[in-house]
């Protein structure tokens, strides 16, 4: 198993380039099953979660092209060979569930395992599965796997969800795009990512009409063609380099990055002191001198901070000026990375949701442990900034969502390096 080791003290200089976004990749790649066509999708991230996807809809019978050098994804699912994904697939990854709509949609039914993925809360599935029964669906859980049938074609409904929710509303509209009718969907989701998919789906010939909007209006469509699509880029991957160039210091332009995606987290630099430009190019980061300023705030679904970026902005308050008071209402469980900040230094209570870190005037290099995908980019955040050497073991969840981390960051001056643990 690989570990990383940093040895923290060196400014980030220089400029990084921002990939397709993971959470967008996921439900795009699943939206090949929706089409017999071919679906190309651009700027495609090569993460342990995608490669994943791919093997489980290459199970399923698609055939798969992956032309990395280029980030070029081929999906082409001419015919579904099988509508069972089962538990050795879909536990490595919760975003696997979302093939259930599709195959829902286009064959009328499937047998898909409940998912496995971080251990970060419940994370149920069951409003994914409330919405395909408002659209006629016939649901059963048996031994771990859900079966699912709408032999006659899933049906137009209006579909309300008691709370935000990014995956029941992607995975909603990726099933009702060929529903028989009108779906409306209220208090939907407002991502970037799924105005992304939005995109993509229209594309592809469906009819979605208010992504980025808390209403979603969707009519059928009896069949779906090929597209081609290029993958926005990710403003978690950005977020997550901001934070790292806040916390270590230095100037940095984040290329391909968006800003009208992190206004949120824009703002929060601006109060921590962290000089934030828009350029041509991208985003540019700047920390020139002087500590971080404690900064209060909560996650919120987007527009507000996202919960994604919680543990990373946690690192960069560690070495904060002050207190800062942190406050977790997506997620529960998503201050495990606390202990772990703890081991270099910080100075962390937490309390049910809310933690209050008191910013210490420099962290110490410690081994570490991750524990799951966001709090493992959290401490190697932390150890850029902290005196002496900090492994970070366990950096498998690393590699699901951060392509080239330590070549990204060591070619802006970090002492970064992946090792073999013994």
């Amino acid at each position: 198993m690989d570990r990383i080791a940093i040895t923290g003290g060196a400014p980030l200089k220089g400029a990084i380039p921002i990939y397709g976004a993971k959470n967008s990749a996921l439900k795009l790649q699943a939206a090949a099953l929706l089409s017999p066509d071919p679906l190309i999708l651009d700027n495609m991230p090569d993460l342990a979660d995608t490669r994943f996807m791919v093997q489980l809809l290459a199970s399923l019978g698609v055939e798969i092209t992956w032309i990395k050098e280029t980030r070029t994804l081929r999906l082409h699912a001419a015919e579904i060979g099988s509508t069972i994904a089962p538990y050795d697939q879909v536990r490595k990854m919760r975003a696997s569930f979302n093939v259930l709509g599709p195959l829902l949609a286009r064959v009328g039914h499937a047998t898909v395992s409940l998912p496995g993925g971080c251990a970060i809360g419940a994370r149920p599935v069951d409003l994914h599965l409330k919405a395909f029964e408002a659209m006629g669906a016939d649901i059963h859980i048996e031994q771990g796997y859900v079966k699912a049938a709408a032999l006659r074609g899933l049906k137009g409904a209006e579909i309300a969800f008691p709370f935000v929710s990014v995956g029941a509303t992607e995975h909603a509209m990726l099933a009702a795009v060929l529903a028989h009718g009108d779906t409306v969907l209220k208090n939907a989701a407002r991502e970037p990512e799924i105005v992304d998919l939005a995109d993509c789906l229209n594309a592809m010939g469906a009819r979605i009409e208010g992504a980025g909007t808390d209403e979603i209006g969707i009519r059928g469509v009896t069949s779906l063609k090929g597209a081609a699509h290029r993958v926005v880029a990710d403003r978690i991957e950005t977020g997550t380099y901001a934070l790292a160039v806040a916390t270590a210091g230095g100037d940095v332009l984040l290329e391909g990055a968006r800003a009208d995606h992190l206004q949120a987290l824009i703002e929060l630099l601006g109060a921590a002191g962290v000089a934030v430009e828009s350029e041509p190019r991208g985003l540019r980061i700047r920390r020139n001198g002087g500590r971080i300023q404690p900064v209060d705030f909560e996650t919120e679904p987007h527009p507000g901070f996202p919960t994604d970026l919680q543990a990373q902005a946690m690192a960069m308050l560690c070495s904060a000026d002050g207190r800062s008071r942190i406050r977790e209402t997506i997620f529960e469980n998503r201050f495990m990375h606390a202990p772990e900040l703890a081991r270099l230094g910080a100075q962390i209570a937490v309390h049910g949701n809310e933690a209050v870190v008191t910013g210490v005037e420099r962290l110490i290099g410690a081994p570490v442990m991750a524990t799951d995908l966001r709090a493992s980019v959290s401490l190697v955040i932390a150890g850029l900034a902290a005196e002496g050497q900090t492994v970070v073991n366990r950096v498998y969840h690393l590699d699901r969502g951060f392509e080239k981390l330590e070549a990204k960051l060591a070619a802006c001056g970090a002492q970064i390096e992946r090792q073999k643990e013994d």
